[in-house]
């Protein structure tokens, strides 16, 4: 299988770990309609995912197979990478990786066990899964990977404590990892949204800024065509972030959640 330098021009071949999530669906719908023939689909419900795999095919894919995993299980996190890159038929274009989970911040702090495991589905699965993509990709000799940060992990608010801490870990261990990828032929962007409409914000205040899935896809594009490490949706927020570093304390901890 030819291997497309540009992720964003036709690419054959498509990994999404956490292929349900609102913000994949949106990059990976776009990505089909352009000609991109097979998006492997791997996440936790397989009912939804067989429900996205042939959403994908009616829009014309060539081949949607799905891969379940659990991301409470970091120590699988190499196998199912490699179930998914057997499933893309053995070579990758462009892998994204949207795991990820919003929680309740108070429910979840009164449990030792949630916050287990809400650092692993947010920062220990996916780093141990973004550590086997890129040395399947480097060995590849070429591909792209997008990860799926937020701003809440920039200065994280007592109010989103475990998110944020979890989301921080993982941003930062991305772009230390696309540091070590530059000159072997694969690239790495972090994406960071403010409040994205969609299933895991289902509920709550949206917060300023707020933008759709759609529009995420729209800054992704535009990221990675000015290859762009960090991809900020909306881009005002890449100067919100500034500004968040320099409150100060007092001010920081009653920011709401």
């Amino acid at each position: 299988m030819q291997i497309v330098l540009d992720a964003f021009g036709r690419p054959q071949s498509v990994v999404v770990l956490g292929g349900t999530s609102d913000i994949a669906t949106s990059l990976i719908d776009t990505l089909v309609a352009e000609g991109c023939g097979t998006v492997v689909l791997a996440g936790r419900d397989p009912r939804r995912l067989d429900q996205a795999a042939a959403r994908l095919l009616a829009s014309g894919a060539q081949a949607a197979p799905t891969v379940v995993f659990d991301a409470i299980d970091p120590a699988g996190a190499g196998d199912v990478v490699a179930k998914c890159e057997a499933a893309a038929g053995g070579s990758v274009d462009l892998v994204v990786v949207a795991v990820g989970e919003l929680g309740d911040q108070d429910r979840d702090m009164a449990s030792p066990e949630r916050v287990a495991q809400m650092v692993t589905v947010n920062f220990t699965w996916p780093a141990a899964a973004l550590a086997e993509v890129a040395t399947r990709l480097r060995t590849q000799g070429q591909g792209r990977i997008v990860v799926l940060s937020t701003i809440a992990g920039v200065r994280v608010r007592p109010a989103n404590a475990l998110y944020g801490s979890a989301k921080r870990g993982l941003d930062a261990f991305a772009m230390a990892l696309a540091d070590e990828l530059v000159g072997s032929g694969v690239s790495l962007h972090v994406v960071r949204p403010g409040f994205v409409h969609s299933k895991m914000t289902a509920g709550h205040k949206p917060a300023p800024f707020a933008v759709s899935p759609e529009e995420v896809t729209a800054a992704v594009r535009r990221g990675i065509a000015a290859d762009q490490r960090v991809i900020w949706a909306p881009g005002v927020l890449r100067w919100v972030s500034v500004l968040l570093r320099l409150l100060p304390p007092s001010v920081w901890r009653r920011l709401p959640g």
